[in-house]
């Protein structure tokens, strides 16, 4: 092996040893036990992905499934003795979050991600307008939100002076989030951005399970 490869085959294998996520010591006792309750359990691992559709906020699927069978495209972990199986499509999204246990909450995945944007068709999203759309929403907007838990994710525009977005976290499900919506994010992108008159939601907030989580 020449000293290339060799330095290619380190950086791999420190690649594929580093962390995904992060699991609390609590969460790993919990999750170890209701593991070797199961059948095999030693053949075991936790498999977590992300079931939520882009736009929407993130809604998870932890389930105990055989780690040598795992996708060649999973990422899998050891964690203190338990393989954590992450699917390819989720380990960006998953990247830096934490997974913890309590007593009142139970298994609780804390995420600094947000949700892809939902592709919605004949809308644009990759223009100038969208970038300038997408810094004033990260630089203004979002931490304006923040407060109250909540962020919106842009869609898009329809070059109409209409700008698209989806909301999620203190927002999402929340009674008060249309007003938001229509009255905070409107006014701030109208007043800073020409070519944005209005804005529409693009949220179910049907699917609003907890608004105020942290």
């Amino acid at each position: 092996m020449s000293p290339l490869e060799a330095m290619a085959s380190e950086s791999d294998a420190a690649s594929a040893s580093e962390p995904i996520i992060t699991i609390t010591q609590d969460a790993i006792e919990n999750l170890l036990e209701m593991r070797d309750d199961e059948a095999d359990g030693d053949q075991l691992g936790l498999r977590l992905a992300i079931a939520s559709d882009p736009g929407q906020d993130f809604r998870y699927d932890l389930s105990f499934e055989e780690f040598l069978k795992a996708d060649f495209a999973d990422e899998v972990r050891t964690h203190d003795g338990l393989k954590v199986i992450i699917p390819g499509k989720d380990v960006e999204l998953l990247t830096g979050a934490t997974l913890d246990h309590t007593s009142t909450q139970g298994l609780v995945i804390r995420n600094p991600n947000k949700p892809e944007a939902p592709s919605v068709e004949g809308l644009t999203a990759d223009d100038a307008l969208s970038a300038e759309i997408d810094a004033l929403v990260a630089g203004e907007v979002n931490p304006a939100l923040a407060a109250h838990g909540g962020f919106v994710t842009y869609v898009g525009h329809d070059g109409e002076g209409t700008a698209y977005m989806t909301m999620g976290g203190g927002c999402h499900g929340c009674s008060m989030s249309k007003m938001t919506m229509l009255e905070g994010v409107q006014t701030m992108l109208s007043e800073k951005i020409e070519e944005i008159e209005r804005v529409k939601d693009l949220t179910d907030h049907s699917t609003g399970e907890n608004p105020f989580y942290s």
